[in-house]
């Protein structure tokens, strides 16, 4: 077998690449088993998937591997086989082996929760480490994961050493030619893939499962991590500028709107009677729930008791959805009432301060407003986005800081007001009973209040109080949805004896779905969401499709409010409201009317589609002009007014 075996100087770097191609081979197959029912199994399809991932490979080599081959093409030949040579070799050939091997079980993981490659998500994960690693700790044995990673390096460095590689390695000189062609080799190819390959060509398939597979993980890791802001223009497909905007207001405009600026905005006036008082608000934006955990929307699971209870006693959208994937989407559709931008939410984006956020509305009419959160702020930008935008700030705070241009007050959420807290912040119970303590003393200030509560419960690693549900903390994310409804049960049953309850309105979305990847560009049914709005003085289970941006300017409505509004959201109740959601992940931007679906992606390509909601299928349709049109204009539009600093 010692024939086969590589020789001379280079020997270290063909052993490792061989072992990386074929552990990354294996991953891949490993994804396309999981995924077997959703994945395109053409014989064309499926070789391209492993030939397309075995290029990226090769690009992901040539990175990691670039400073071992530049220190083996120039260390002088006296030093080859050293004391300083073996030590510079074994330790980062033992580090680079840990990480990539722990690398690999992260894409596992990853994959279990996103069913996608990495992404702009683990570049954000990278960022707030104290939730992402106390996270890890509390959902996976770590001393098992980390052992087990451990004895998987031993064991390869076992094999390498057994062939002869380090032998070889220490043993051998290599002439310049090979120096030079080795180091040559890794240049060239880390230059093609730096400025001519791009992560996106990986994704030439229509299942995106299958783009997905041939995508090398670390690979699309970086990529992400350089391309996490996107200018529009630059990526997407555009219309004229004043022919965009003239769409965009002609869609918006109804009986009782009037524009009030320049052609280039969307700033209106909203009229109407303003006969009614001003009601307390309570909005409960809940982690995670999708529609299809409920009772109410066909799950027999039993999960849901209070909330399907709530459906039949509340103005009940049965046909909404979320504009994205993450909390901080959610966050930017309910408070900015705006499609998704492309890259970074708003929320998460510089000069996102003294924007006009549904807060403005109700500042105007002296509201006290709250942000809620159980966790550290800090997680997201969230602090600085609600501090920056009139909100004060109740958060598990961790010694972070607002910056010193949010004039707002911040508060801690102490241990003694705390029963239980995972990594993601205390439960739902008490951030519930927080804002309760916080409404009682604002109702005692005689000032109406507008109380916006982030939950933290359903979110890995689903672990709640114990002795609350029938189902195990830490077990699965139905013990976890389940401990939620429990949770907003108790809010409501010590909410209905408050003095302020009946002057109080509350609303319950989800920021987004539990889990929104699917074969397809864009897995549309995956973004439907629940919401209520309760104690309105109505009660009705509303069909029409919708977003998440119009949920407040239907409260809005509701109450007869007459206010400015730089909202692209609607009152859904209102006669003539267009059906209608916009979707998208952090590259695609979808538009959706009823059963059709048009989607932009970043290459300046555009796909449409019907949507057959009964299997989830995207079919492809002919271009229809003017339905791309319509789209771009929302989009650029949208994305026009927050980098020109027009929604200030």
């Amino acid at each position: 077998m010692t024939k086969f075996l590589p020789k001379g100087r280079f020997s270290l770097l063909t052993a490792f690449a061989s072992w990386f191609l074929v552990a990354s081979l294996l991953l891949r197959i490993a994804f396309m088993i999981w995924q077997h029912d959703e994945v395109s199994w053409n014989i064309i399809d499926l070789l391209r998937t492993l030939c397309t991932g075995v290029f990226f490979d090769l690009g992901t080599l040539s990175f990691i591997l670039l400073p071992a081959a530049l220190y083996f093409s120039v260390l002088p030949k006296r030093l080859i086989g050293s004391w300083f040579d073996k030590i510079i070799t074994y330790f980062f050939t033992v580090l680079i082996l840990f990480i990539l091997v722990l690398t690999f079980f992260a894409e596992i993981t990853f994959w279990d929760e996103f069913r996608t490659r990495f992404n702009f998500i683990a570049v954000d994960y990278l960022i707030y480490t104290h939730e992402v690693v106390a996270n890890i700790k509390e959902s996976y044995p770590l001393p098992i994961l980390i052992g087990g990673v451990l004895m998987i390096t031993m064991l390869i460095l076992s094999v390498f050493y057994k062939m002869g590689v380090f032998r070889a390695t220490f043993s051998n000189s290599p002439s310049i030619k090979k120096r030079l062609l080795a180091a040559g080799t890794f240049i060239i190819v880390a230059i093609l893939f730096s400025v001519g390959i791009t992560n996106n060509q990986a994704e030439w398939s229509a299942n995106r499962y299958n783009s997905e597979i041939s995508k090398a993980g670390i690979y699309s890791f970086f990529s992400a991590f350089r391309n996490n802001q996107m200018k529009y223009t630059e990526f997407y497909s555009s219309v004229d500028n004043g022919a965009a905007f003239a769409l965009v207001r002609n869609k918006l405009a109804s009986p009782n709107t009037q524009f009030t600026t320049d052609m280039q905005s969307i700033h209106r006036s909203i009229t109407a009677t303003d006969t009614v008082a001003n009601k307390n608000v309570v909005f409960i934006l809940v982690e995670s729930l999708s529609a299809k955990f409920l009772g109410e929307f066909g799950n027999d699971e039993h999960i849901s008791p209070f909330m399907d209870s709530i459906a039949q006693q509340s103005i009940c959208f049965k046909n909404l959805y979320a504009t994205g994937t993450r909390t901080v989407r959610g966050m930017e559709a309910v408070t900015l009432s705006i499609p998704p931008t492309p890259g970074q939410s708003i929320v998460k984006r510089p000069d996102n301060h003294n924007l006009y956020t549904v807060a403005s509305v109700f500042k105007k009419r002296e509201y006290d407003c709250n942000f809620f959160y159980g966790g550290d702020g800090y997680f997201d930008n969230m602090n600085s986005f609600f501090g920056g935008n009139g909100f004060t700030i109740y958060d598990r705070g961790r010694g972070s800081v607002l910056s010193d241009d949010i004039k707002t007050t911040r508060h801690n959420i102490t241990d003694a007001e705390v029963t239980f807290e995972n990594a993601w912040g205390i439960c739902d119970e008490d951030i519930f009973n927080k804002m309760l303590g916080v409404a009682d003393r604002q109702y005692q200030s005689g000032k109406p209040f507008f109380n916006f509560i982030m939950t933290t419960s359903n979110h890995r690693p689903y672990t709640y109080p114990s002795g609350k549900i029938d189902i195990p903390s830490g077990k699965s994310r139905e013990g976890a949805v389940k401990y939620t409804d429990y949770a907003l049960r108790q809010l409501f049953r010590k909410a209905s004896r408050k003095p302020w309850f009946k002057n109080t309105v509350f609303v319950i979305i989800a920021d987004h779905c539990a889990s929104s990847a699917g074969k397809d560009e864009i897995d549309l049914a995956n973004y439907h969401i629940p919401s209520f709005i309760i104690n309105a003085g109505t009660v009705q289970k509303v069909e029409t499709q919708c977003s998440q941006i119009d949920i407040f300017p239907t409260l809005f409505g509701l109450f007869g409010w007459h206010y400015d509004s730089d909202f692209y959201g609607k009152n859904v109740l209102e006669n003539g409201f267009e059906e209608r959601f916009f979707s998208g992940t952090y590259r695609k931007l979808a538009l959706v009317k009823k059963n059709k679906a048009m989607i932009l992606s970043d290459q300046k390509q555009q796909h449409f589609y019907k949507w057959d909601k009964n299997t989830n299928d995207l079919l492809p349709l002919p271009m229809d002009k003017g339905f791309l049109t319509e789209t771009i204009s929302f989009y650029q539009t949208a994305d026009y007014l927050f980098t020109n600093r027009k929604l200030k």
